[in-house]
């Protein structure tokens, strides 16, 4: 069982993100899509990744750290730095977080926007031919 993604077995918080990056082994660049960083290492997904073990550079913008794929699962890599990197370094990679916008579950009412004479004319004609009045007539 893979214990990759247990809390227990992180030495630092990962960030999740969702961002392009690109691996380099023998001149040769992959590209990536960067699934979370932290500053110990990150997990990239791929077509084609190098196998456990392969020694490589990580690069995302002007981020540049060697490390060594720590495990290898279809189109997932775990990627170990060989030395940590900052707070700073891994921070300006983490997008921030979108504003959260609250619902406004009210109602529309008529209140708020007064209705024009033609508006008013309409709805009182459209009363009179669609309501059938409680004592049928």
């Amino acid at each position: 069982m893979d214990l990759s993604n247990s809390p227990q077995n992180r030495k630092t918080r990962r960030s999740y993100v969702l961002m392009t990056a690109s691996l380099e082994l023998s001149g040769i660049s992959l590209p990536v899509k960067l699934r979370n960083l932290s500053a110990e290492g990150a997990l990239v997904e791929g077509d084609k990744l190098p196998i456990e073990g392969s020694a490589l550079l990580f690069r995302k913008g002007e981020l540049s750290v060697t490390g060594r794929v720590a495990w290898a699962k279809t189109r997932h890599a775990g990627i170990s730095f060989d030395r940590p990197l900052a707070a700073h370094q891994v921070m300006r990679h983490i997008p921030a977080p979108r504003a959260r916008v609250k619902p406004d579950f009210r109602r529309p009412g008529f209140k708020t926007n007064a209705m024009t004479e033609d508006e008013r004319r309409f709805g009182e004609q459209w009363l009179s031919t669609h309501i059938i009045s409680p004592l049928g007539l």
